[in-house]
């Protein structure tokens, strides 16, 4: 596609956890070709991110005069996503919906992705399951445009064989949920999913999005992976998710 240039729609300032300032990360994002959003994380439950609806709408005001796509990454195991009022909803390019912890039965808290154990007795084919059911409930319920990392794992069980983790039927359910939702699946530069998943998810019909989930000088707007496998699928240039060309679901 003639004058296409791509976006990288997940990275990260010092808004929340990121090293670099919001020109910071302009400038060098478009330094490396890419047209440069900001999504920094907004939950209450993630360290140095904005955590309130107050702090949101701070947030929002200070990216305004910026030329760049307004993004936000919210945990769907947090309130705050819940909480947001309609005219801060609108003023998004685009949102991000991530399992950072995911709910196990009558443990006290969900489970986060950087904890070091697993509860007792949750096996790892246990824990997938749970996790679908999570990514299932959040498809339905989280008015978000794209799902970040979507093979991102509990740390004990992250290293585990692929098909051991990552069955057919839980492939199935992923994209199904994600196609039914009109969710796209982000392909993520930091948590590098596997190409039969997303070929799975080109196949079904889901939108592809390109994500560097940069915090530092070194990764924001490193789409060399994404692109590659974008392309290695199929997906034309054209289709790749861009809230300018199609828009969120906030106005849909």
């Amino acid at each position: 596609m003639t004058g296409w240039t791509p976006i990288d729609c997940h990275a990260h300032t010092t808004m929340s956890d990121g090293e670099l300032t919001v020109p910071e990360l302009i400038e060098l994002v478009r330094a490396r070709g890419v047209r440069p959003s900001v999504t920094d994380h907004l939950s209450t439950d993630v360290s140095l991110a904005v955590k309130s609806v107050d702090a949101v709408r701070a947030y929002l005001d200070e990216l305004e005069p910026y030329d760049v796509a307004i993004g936000g990454e919210f945990c769907f195991h947090d309130l705050l996503w819940r909480e947001l009022p309609d005219d801060l909803a609108a003023r998004f390019t685009h949102r991000i919906g991530s399992l950072h912890a995911v709910h196990v039965p009558g443990a006290g808290r969900p489970l986060s992705m950087f904890r070091r154990t697993l509860p007792d007795l949750l096996t790892a084919s246990k824990y997938m399951d749970l996790h679908l059911d999570d990514l299932e409930r959040l498809a339905s319920e989280m008015p978000v445009d794209i799902l970040a990392h979507p093979t991102l794992l509990p740390l004990p069980i992250r290293n585990l064989p692929t098909d051991e983790l990552w069955t057919d039927a839980r492939e199935e359910r992923m994209v199904d949920a994600l196609f039914d939702a009109g969710i796209a699946f982000e392909i993520s530069n930091r948590y590098r999913p596997h190409e039969r998943l997303v070929q799975r998810a080109y196949d079904r019909g889901v939108q592809l999005s390109l994500g560097s989930d940069g915090h530092t000088r070194a990764q924001v707007g490193d789409l060399a992976f994404p692109l590659e496998l974008a392309k290695r699928v199929g997906a034309e240039e054209s289709s790749l998710f861009d809230p300018f060309v199609h828009g969120t679901r906030a106005a849909r």
